[in-house]
């Protein structure tokens, strides 16, 4: 099988000389490959920003955009068949889209100036969607990519570029099937016994973009329908954590096969949106688009279906004080502009976290996570710090913290410009504090932060 060579090298080398006698060699099954420590970077980060970007950003058009070829031609869905009965002639196809995904002001660097001031530490770059459309010039997809035709250029390679001018780290999304390709459609019609659509197609543009771009992340998705067997997705791993010139930085998801979701991988997407409402004993991530209605960049959106930057900051929060990272979309129009409202969103975050970013970075899950009272209070940790980090602004200048323990060194701090330590008394012997709050500055996320130290 194609990936068993680049495995089977490893381990012979290993064997043969000893040179690698200290090193982990992961096996092409999923004991050994769960068993892999998730890369640390991944964890301290938190904030991403997921961007969605595709032929499908031409048509722009009705929930979730990016399935809109499918909608039209799959599920035959009516709003689609109405909206290209309306505006386009007869006879047009999904591919004639192509030619008007131009990308004429895409400008990777100010997408990364963005990008940087949104506070994200790292960024999911869509490489190809399922319609099959790749957004770099893959030699597996003839005349379907975004070299051979659109904006005859390499948009991956334009934008790791542009990112690694910075500290950001790269991702690459990635399905594994599409919905129209011959192949595919034989092996699903066999029952997926032949594998002429993985072996021809998947795995080598996969293991291309792993080479050419080296992303420090994999995000797998498109694997429903066909296990992971089917897919070979345990020897793709295998080489990837193994032989890949990516091998100790890259971070996968959970998106391998059907099955997989919350059960294998580097860390756990489960379900889009996903929030667990309690800590979990795996490292997960909560993917999120700023467009409640879409991925894709939708020309119908409108202002009351956007999240606004304090429903953003909650979201945010919670997601990290429960262990998880967050995964913040955007989708781009087609000829590469970032809606003004998305980068008013992203800006606005990156504001609230330039204040308020200690509470976040590389910060862990407490004891507690949050207090079950009228005004929220989520809590992360950090070492011995303790944060508590108010989602509304409090009523009254006397605050209440139910849950830390006090002791003769607590301070309290309140984050940002304000100079002085803030003044607090015992709750009780054993647990609490009540502080006296000053007048809380504008925060642009309506959310405050407190570092507590000397609390148990």
């Amino acid at each position: 099988m194609l990936l068993t060579s680049f495995v089977l090298p490893t381990v012979v080398l290993a064997v043969l000389t000893g040179e690698h006698a200290e090193a982990v060699i992961y096996t092409a099954d999923w004991a050994s490959l769960d068993a892999r420590p998730l890369p640390k970077w991944y964890d301290e980060a938190k904030i991403g920003i997921f961007i969605h970007w595709g032929v499908f950003s031409v048509p722009g058009f009705g929930k979730y955009s990016e399935y809109f070829w499918w909608n039209w031609q799959g599920t035959k869905r009516e709003a689609e068949i109405e909206f290209m009965k309306t505006n386009y002639p007869a006879g047009f196809t999904y591919p004639d889209f192509a030619h008007d995904f131009h990308g004429k002001f895409f400008d990777p660097d100010f997408w990364t100036e963005i990008i940087q001031a949104s506070g994200a530490k790292y960024v999911v770059f869509t490489t190809k969607h399922h319609e099959g459309f790749t957004n770099w010039g893959s030699e597996y997809s003839w005349n379907w990519n975004s070299v051979d035709t659109g904006p005859h250029r390499d948009l991956v390679a334009e934008l790791a570029a542009a990112i690694r001018k910075t500290s950001v780290h790269l991702g690459l999304y990635h399905s594994l099937f599409e919905w129209f390709h011959p192949l595919y459609l034989a092996d699903k019609a066999s029952g997926f016994k032949s594998q002429k659509f993985v072996f021809g197609k998947v795995l080598p543009e996969l293991i291309h973009l792993v080479k050419t771009y080296q992303p420090e992340l994999i995000w797998s998705d498109g694997d429903w329908e066909a296990p992971d067997t089917y897919w070979n997705s345990t020897h793709f791993l295998a080489w990837l954590y193994n032989d890949s010139p990516v091998k100790d930085v890259v971070v996968t998801n959970d998106r391998w096969g059907k099955g997989c979701y919350c059960k294998h991988g580097g860390y756990f997407n489960c379900a889009d949106r996903y929030s667990p409402g309690h800590l979990l004993n795996h490292k997960w991530e909560k993917c999120q688009s700023i467009d409640l209605q879409s991925w894709g960049y939708r020309r119908n959106m409108r202002l009351d279906e956007l999240m606004e930057l304090p429903t953003i900051i909650k979201d945010l929060v919670t997601t990290v004080a429960l262990g998880g990272n967050y995964l913040l979309n955007v989708g781009p129009s087609p000829d590469g502009i970032l809606p003004p409202l998305f980068e008013e969103r992203l800006r606005g975050m990156g504001a609230w976290l330039g204040v308020n970013g200690d509470a976040i970075y590389g910060s862990q899950p407490w004891r507690v996570q949050m207090e079950n009272t009228s005004l929220p209070i989520w809590y992360t940790a950090k070492n011995t710090t303790v944060y508590a980090i108010l989602l509304a602004r409090p009523s009254e200048y006397l605050l209440t913290l139910h849950t830390p323990i006090t002791t003769p060194a607590t301070q309290v701090i309140l984050l940002g410009k304000y100079p002085l330590l803030l003044q607090w008394a015992p709750l009780t012997p054993t647990a609490g504090l009540i502080l006296l709050l000053p007048d809380l500055p504008e925060s642009p996320g309506q959310a405050w932060a407190l570092r507590l130290l000397g609390v148990e």
